[in-house]
């Protein structure tokens, strides 16, 4: 075959599998978002749950706590040396950004570390200077915990053995609606700024 009709010929297959290729990735694609719309008929992802735990007052919660309440949840522990007190502190200058607003918003830590993290070491690393006023602590049990990371997709692992093992987990912050449902997801380095007006929008929203 002479040289230029195999250079057309193969330039013709190329283009051909281009657009299969580009065909077969749509239509994957449309099936992944038809799925997860079909996780709750709503197109919100499935984020919350049930959830039995201890706050640092030593009472036992559900998930009621967050009902008529705008919430953050996040997942972290007390010796966590970098994200959990930065997460603090600028949520902390989120509730000054919000002024009034921030009367309605509650925020919830729940320890991934039941090991270590007791309802009063809670207590005491939650009420540090520059965190948030009126945070409620949660620990619980080995099964409790694991319980609420998976209502929230929550990912944690213990990281080396002994006195002093640590965590990785999951920087997501959760905002739930008064109804107890999932609104958005907030990344860990939005900012004060950003994350006030992520969470004002929100409630004007409903």
């Amino acid at each position: 075959m002479p040289r230029r009709p195999v250079i057309l010929f193969a330039s013709a297959c190329a283009v051909i599998a281009l657009a299969l290729g580009l065909i077969t990735m749509v239509v994957v694609k449309g099936r992944e978002q038809s799925a997860q719309v079909a996780e709750t008929g709503t197109g919100q992802p499935m984020v919350g749950g049930p959830f039995t735990l201890t706050n640092q007052d030593g009472q036992v919660v559900d998930q009621s706590i967050l009902k008529d309440k705008w919430t953050l949840v996040f997942f972290g522990f007390t010796y966590c040396p970098d994200y959990c007190p930065t997460t603090l502190g600028v949520l902390n200058a989120v509730q000054e950004r919000m002024g009034d607003k921030a009367k309605d918003l509650q925020i919830v830590f729940i320890s991934i570390d039941p090991e270590r993290d007791t309802p009063q070491l809670l207590k005491d690393y939650l009420s540090s200077d520059g965190f948030p006023k009126g945070v409620i602590g949660l620990t619980g049990t080995p099964e409790q915990t694991a319980q609420a990371a998976k209502a929230y997709r929550a990912f944690y692992q213990k990281v080396g053995e002994g006195e002093g093992y640590t965590m990785n987990h999951s920087l997501t912050v959760y905002l739930m609606g008064p109804d107890g449902q999932f609104r958005s997801a907030v990344a860990h380095d939005l900012g004060p700024d950003r994350t006030a007006r992520l969470i004002e929008n929100a409630m004007e929203r409903g």
